[in-house]
This record gives structure tokens, C-alpha cells and sequence, in this order.
């Protein structure tokens, strides 16, 4: 007998996660009216958060398409645990949220965004399983533009006082040191799944360019580039993500379990 579904994607009260390394983590999940059978994954970008409104507004809109969708305060942001690595042990982050949809689902596609994209490439290259992944405004290479908003960000995560500034005013805690791990043009060449990568015309943070060359460096992937997009969950972005989480779902060759 099918269950009985509501109308609109319902939105559940904040819960948990806990990851390998033991951070808890604060989550939300978003229902569909009716299932496709399909769990999606957004990961945030640095100083984001599973509420900022951009977020919430891709959720939406892929709820409605039938995914049962789950996001969470990454590692160091907001009320979860633990300190954060511009995604290199946020990797164990979107392992927890991973965990918890194939529970619930056949299939699974992380969507991450920014840092959140690094994160999702680096926990990607280890599980096979995945149905695929979806990089939203993803660098390809360790290497930031020459503006005032990317000497910003380094002057946040690299100093005492930046990281002071990024807790008591941004509510991320930032982990001190930097590990300098694989680019994520590196990770892509190792994927076994499915990589969509969604990147802005207009972004100011992570070039263009940079999409060009992590989707070239995949196995199998598909770009889509947006002209009006700025960087990360951008509201132009929304229906490309929508066009991406399809295209990876198509072309996965996984089998929906018994």
C-alpha cells in the first residue's frame, strides 16, 4: 500500500548527526510529497549554514522534485560540534549525512557547495556506492583570485584575528592549522561516479575557468555553466542544481536495492 504523503515537502525540526571522529552535528531534512526513492545531500559553504535561505531554497525546490533532502551545520559553523577545515575533514561530515539517507533511501547524491563541494569530492573518491556527486562553484586548483573578497578570506582563515572575527561575528570556529591536502582537480580524476559540475558566469571568488578544468579532469561528468550565477547557492543556481541531480540520477548504473 502507498503511503500516504503530505502536499508540500515537510520540513523536520533540527536533529543530530555524528560523525566518525565523534562531532555532532546539527541537521534538518526536508520530506517530499512523494518519494522518488532518492536521498540528497547539501553541504554549505563556509560561514553557510543548513538555514541560510539559499539553502533552503534549493531544498525546497528538490523536495518538490521528489528527493528526500537533508542538510546540516557543517563541522565548526553554528551550533555543531568540532572545529572547521575548509573541508578537508568535513569529508566525515557528509560521511554522517551519507549514513543516515541509506537508511532511508536506494540511492544517494551529495550536493555541496563552495567548501561544501570539497567535501562532498573528498568523501566521494572513497564510496563507490554513491549514485554520483553535484559540485556547485568548486575550485579545481589551491589558488584564489586576486580580489578584495578572496585576500579577505585569507586574512580571516590565516590570522589570530581573523579566526577571532569568523567565531565571535560569523559563528564559524576555524581550526588552526591548514593541511594543504589533494586539490580537488586531483580528487575528480579518481571518481568512479557520476560529477555534475553547476558554476556562475559571475562568480567572483572561484573563476569560471576553474569548472572547466575539475569537469574535464572527471571520468564522467557534465558542466553547466549559468551566466547570471554568482558563487555557491546562489538563487540562480537553484535551477541548475535541479538539471544536475537529474542528469547524475540518469546516468548512475547502481540498481535500486530489493
Amino acid at each position: 500500500m502507498n503511503e500516504l504523503r503530505p502536499a508540500t515537502p515537510a520540513v523536520s525540526e533540527p536533529s543530530t548527526l555524528v560523525t566518525q571522529d565523534g562531532v555532532v552535528l546539527r541537521a534538518r531534512r526536508w520530506e517530499p510529497p512523494r518519494s522518488l526513492g532518492t536521498s540528497v545531500i547539501l553541504a554549505h559553504g563556509l560561514s553557510s549554514s543548513k538555514d541560510d535561505p539559499r539553502l533552503v531554497a534549493v531544498a525546497k525546490a528538490l523536495a518538490a522534485d521528489g528527493y528526500d533532502v537533508l542538510s546540516y551545520d557543517a563541522r565548526g559553523h553554528q551550533d555543531s560540534g568540532g572545529l572547521c577545515t575548509l573541508g578537508d575533514r568535513e569529508r566525515l561530515d557528509v560521511g554522517a549525512a551519507v549514513a543516515w539517507a541509506r537508511e532511508r533511501s536506494d540511492h544517494v547524491v551529495p550536493v555541496g557547495a563552495s567548501m561544501g563541494a570539497i567535501a562532498a569530492l573528498r568523501y566521494g573518491v572513497s564510496d563507490p556506492l554513491l549514485d554520483g556527486l553535484v559540485s556547485v562553484s568548486c575550485p579545481a586548483v589551491w589558488r584564489l583570485p586576486r580580489n578584495a573578497r578572496a585576500l579577505a578570506a585569507t586574512g580571516m582563515t590565516r590570522t589570530r584575528a581573523g579566526r577571532w572575527f569568523a567565531r565571535h561575528q560569523m559563528h564559524v570556529r576555524l581550526a588552526r592549522e591548514w593541511l594543504d591536502p589533494e586539490p580537488p582537480g586531483v580528487l575528480a580524476v579518481r571518481l568512479v561516479v557520476p560529477l555534475a559540475v553547476v558554476h556562475g558566469g559571475r562568480d567572483r571568488f572561484v573563476a569560471p575557468r576553474e569548472a572547466v578544468r575539475l569537469a574535464s579532469a572527471a571520468p564522467r561528468a557534465r558542466l553547466i555553466l549559468v551566466p547570471e550565477m554568482g558563487h555557491a547557492f546562489d538563487p540562480s543556481a537553484v535551477e541548475a542544481i535541479r538539471t544536475a541531480v537529474r542528469w547524475v540520477v540518469s546516468e548512475s548504473t547502481r540498481p535500486a536495492t530489493a
